[in-house]
C-alpha cells in the first residue's frame, strides 16, 4: 500500500513560537511500514504551516492507497477534517486516524463523520502493518489487533494490542522529512531533530493523558541504540539541536547516566533540549555536570502547582521543596530551566493565582508557562471538572483557551489573570536577564522573548492588558538578532 501521513493543521499559537517540531509518530510508523514492504510518504501540514486547499492538492497529488492522521483533544476536528477531504478525492482512499483522543473517544469520532475507516488504537508500529497487509490482501481485518473500525452500523473494536516488548532498532523513516522545515528558533540557523528515548510513565498525575495512554507502564530503549539514532541524525541529517520527546527519560539512574557518559564520550555536535521530574534532579544533583558536558541546555521541569494541596489533589507525587530545589540546582549549573503552572481549577479565584504567581518568581524558573487546565475527556480528573466546563468546542482544550468556570470567577477572569501572569512574570525575568554574566544564556533567553513578544498570538492575549513597554521594546529589538 502506499499511505500518506498528514499531521492536522492545528495552531495553538504558543507549541509553534519556539520552533518546528518533528513528527516523530509519523516518522516511527512509516518506518515501521516501509520495513514490511510497503510504501510512506509524510505531508506536515502544521509545520508548513499549510491549510486545507493545500493539504487536498496533496492528496490529489500522491493518490495514496490509504491517508493516515493523528488527533490529541484539540486536534482531533482537522483531524477529522483531513480524512473528509481524502474522501473527498476518492472515496476509494482507506482513512485511519490514531493518537491519545483517537484511542480513548473512537467511538465519539465515528459518531461525528463518515470518513474514518479505522481507529488505531494505542501504540501503532505493528497494528498499522498488519492492517495493511491485510487491507492489501483484501482480507478479513478483525484479526487485527488494536482497531476500530464500523461494520453493518456498528462500531468494532477488535483485541487489545500488547506493548512492544523491545524497543530498540525501530525502523525509522528519517529520509521521509523534508528537513529544511525543522529548527529551533532559540538558536538561529539551527536544524531540529527528535528522539524518543523511552515511552509511557509510571505516575499517576490525574490530569495526564501520557499516563494512561501508556497505562501506567515505562519501557526504555537502551543508551547504545540512542547513540546509534543520534549519530545519524547528526552525520546524515545535520540535525545538531535536538529534542528528547519522552515525559520521563530518567527514572533509571544507571540507564540515564550511561547515556550521558556516552554523549560524553562520543562528543556530537548536538544540543539537547528535555523534560524529566524534579525529584531525578535532585536525585541526580552528584552528575548534573555530566547533563551539562552531555549537551543538555534546556530542561523542563513539571512543577505544575505552587501548592502542596494542589498537588496532592493532582496525585503529582512531588514536594514543593523538591521542585524548588531542582530549580535552583539547574540553575547553578548555567542549564536553561522552564516549568510550568496550572491554573482555573473549579476552586481558583483571583487571589489563588496572583499567589500562584508569587511563588512562580520565588521558584524563578527560566521560563514559566501559566496553563489553563485542559479536562481531555478521557483522564481521570474529567468527572470531577466535568460540572465546571462552559466550553465544548475541542479546539479550546489547548491549555490555553479556559474551558473550566471556577465557582468565583468567569472564563474572561480566568484568561485576563493567566495573561497578567505571563506579563508581570516575564516583565520581571526580562530585566533579570539583562544582569546575568552568562552570555549564552542572556542571547538564549533574549531571542526566545523576542520570539515570545512578536508571536500574534501572545501579542493578541498581551493586548487584554495593553501594550509592552516602549523601553523593552527597543532593548529586545536592539538586543538579538
Amino acid at each position: 500500500m502506499k499511505v500518506l501521513f498528514i499531521t492536522p493543521p492545528f495552531h495553538a499559537g504558543v507549541v509553534e513560537v519556539a520552533g518546528r517540531w518533528v513528527p516523530l509518530y509519523f516518522v516511527c510508523l512509516a518506518g515501521a511500514l516501509r520495513a514490511a514492504g510497503h510504501e510512506a510518504l509524510i505531508y506536515d501540514a502544521m509545520t508548513k504551516d499549510v491549510g486545507y486547499e493545500e493539504i487536498e492538492k496533496k492528496i490529489r497529488e500522491i493518490m495514496p492507497d490509504a491517508v493516515a492522521t493523528t488527533a490529541i483533544t484539540c486536534t482531533s476536528l482537522d483531524a477529522q477534517k483531513v480524512m473528509e477531504l481524502a474522501k473527498k478525492v476518492s472515496p476509494e482512499i482507506t482513512t485511519l486516524c490514531g493518537g491519545i483522543h483517537a484511542s480513548f473517544m473512537y467511538e465519539e469520532m465515528f459518531g461525528l463523520t463518515d470518513a474514518i475507516d479505522y481507529i488505531v488504537i494505542g501504540e501503532g508500529e505493528r497494528t498499522v502493518v498488519e492492517l495493511a497487509d491485510a487491507m492489501t490482501k483484501k482480507g478479513d481485518v478483525s484479526g487485527v489487533a488494536g482497531i476500530a473500525y464500523r461494520k453493518d452500523g456498528k462500531v468494532l473494536r477488535t483485541a487489545k494490542r500488547p506493548f512492544m516488548e523491545d524497543l530498540n532498532n525501530m525502523p525509522m523513516a528519517w529520509d521521509a522529512l523534508d528537513w529544511s522545515d525543522y529548527t529551533y528558533f532559540v538558536l538561529p540557523g539551527s536544524r531540529l531533530g527528535a528522539i524518543s528515548t523511552s515511552r509511557g510513565c509510571d505516575k499517576e498525575c490525574t490530569f495526564c493523558s501520557q499516563r494512561k495512554f501508556w497505562e501506567g507502564t515505562w519501557r526504555a530503549r537502551s543508551p547504545e541504540d540512542l547513540m546509534r539514532e543520534l549519530e545519524e541524525l547528526s552525520s546524515v541529517h545535520k540535525a545538531d539541536v535536538v529534542l528528547l520527546t519522552d515525559d520521563y527519560p530518567t527514572p533509571d539512574r544507571q540507564r540515564w547516566e550511561r547515556f550521558l557518559d556516552l554523549l560524553i564520550e562520543r562528543g556530537l555536535p548536538v544540543k539537547f533540549l528535555m523534560e524529566t521530574r524534579a525529584v531525578d534532579i535532585v536525585r541526580d544533583k552528584d552528575i548534573l555536570w555530566k547533563y551539562k558536558k552531555a549537551g543538555i541546555i534546556h530542561i523542563y521541569v513539571g512543577t505544575e502547582a505552587t501548592d502542596q494541596t494542589t498537588l496532592n489533589y493532582m496525585k503529582k507525587d512531588l514536594r514543593l521543596d523538591e521542585s524548588k530545589e531542582a530549580l535552583k540546582l539547574l540553575r547553578d549549573w548555567g542549564i536553561i530551566t522552564e516549568t510550568s503552572l496550572i491554573l482555573g481549577f473549579s476552586d481558583d479565584t483571583r487571589e489563588s493565582i496572583e499567589r500562584t504567581l508569587t511563588l512562580a518568581k520565588e521558584y524563578n524558573p527560566d521560563f514559566a508557562h501559566f496553563l489553563a487546565i485542559a479536562p481531555w475527556p478521557y483522564a481521570d480528573i474529567y468527572e470531577e471538572l466535568k460540572p465546571f466546563i462552559e466550553v465544548r468546542d475541542y479546539r479550546k482544550y489547548n491549555l490555553i483557551d479556559p474551558v473550566i468556570k471556577p465557582k468565583a470567577m468567569t472564563l474572561e477572569d480566568v484568561d485576563l489573570a493567566i495573561v497578567n501572569c505571563y506579563r508581570d512574570f516575564y516583565m520581571n525575568k526580562f530585566l533579570e536577564t539583562l544582569e546575568t554574566d552568562d552570555e549564552f544564556k542572556k542571547a538564549y533567553m533574549m531571542k526566545a522573548m523576542k520570539l515570545m513578544m512578536s508571536n500574534s498570538f501572545i501579542k493578541k492575549k498581551l493586548g487584554m492588558l495593553g501594550e509592552m513597554p516602549e523601553e523593552i521594546k527597543n532593548i529586545l529589538s536592539s538586543s538579538v538578532g
